[in-house]
């Protein structure tokens, strides 16, 4: 399984040259069969531009699996060539709240944006997904709800058979409770998606000393994130959805406060390539 990072940021994006080596994309991982191109796209935030370039002018033939519908993770689709392409095939899934499509209509149709996403050339389908595991773009894909404010969320697990990822990009567990470390609950579905996994991407959006004052936005801190990692065996946890005005040389400071945390903690950068098994 190859992974790459397309998209980082969480909420908005953050341009500028002190975001230039983690990026300013909002949220998109793209994931591919090892020496394929890409078939299933986490997110389709700004970052989804980026793997148009991956597929060498080819039209994208996959899915896009949305963790939920806010802007941060949807604003991309227009703008996603190899998907707004007439050979293209694409099967959008998203956590179910009435008819995909039409709910994304909400954000993207006139006045808000000139067309629909029925208007998107190529051959475009959308799904409603409930909670449970199947087979999305060629791999094997657990969806579970996790908490997250204003809109369902789904959390999931992606395998290959060999390798195995979890993909958390908003997540609020504070929601059901402080947990064992006042950080938030360590709750069923977030550990059932994260166990044993080679790698986890997973909402740290704030440090810990922040969350006080912003967990209602929604959003996990860092020490939330590492404590989670520990207790499900991750092997590799990537920092993700990083805040909008969190610089490079800040994003560096807080992953040197978890070098010895007992496990390798990173921060999401754009353009990383991760291959796993």
């Amino acid at each position: 399984m190859r992974v790459i990072v397309c998209g980082t940021r969480g909420s908005t994006p953050a341009p500028g040259p002190e975001f230039v080596r983690f990026g300013g994309h909002t949220s998109c991982v793209a994931v591919a069969h090892d020496g394929q191109r890409p078939s299933l796209i986490l997110d389709a935030g700004t970052g989804i531009r980026q793997v148009s370039r991956l597929l060498d002018g080819q039209p994208y033939a996959g899915a896009i699996l949305l963790g939920h519908l806010h802007w941060d993770h949807t604003q991309g689709l227009p703008f996603f060539n190899a998907g707004d392409n007439p050979g293209s095939q694409v099967a959008v899934y998203a956590p179910a709240q009435g008819d995909t499509r039409v709910v994304l209509e909400r954000f993207m149709s006139p006045p808000h944006f000139p067309i629909t996403p029925g208007q998107l050339r190529g051959s475009w389908s959308f799904h409603a997904l409930e909670p449970g595991a199947g087979e999305i773009g060629g791999f094997a894909v657990l969806a579970l709800e996790i908490p997250h404010k204003g809109g369902r969320t789904f959390g999931y697990r992606i395998s290959d058979g060999r390798s195995t990822i979890g993909y958390l990009s908003d997540h609020c567990p504070t929601s059901l409770g402080p947990g064992p470390d006042g950080l938030g609950e360590r709750h069923r579905a977030a550990l059932e998606l994260v166990a044993d996994c080679d790698a986890v991407f997973h909402d740290a959006q704030y440090t810990d000393e922040e969350l006080p004052e912003r967990a209602s936005f929604g959003h996990a801190s860092i020490g939330y994130a590492v404590g989670l990692a520990l207790e499900a065996k991750v092997r590799r946890l990537f920092l993700y959805h990083h805040d909008p005005p969190r610089t490079d040389d800040q994003i560096d400071a807080l992953v040197a406060r978890y070098s010895d945390a007992g496990l390798p903690v990173e921060a999401a950068a754009e353009g990383m390539v991760i291959d796993l098994g």
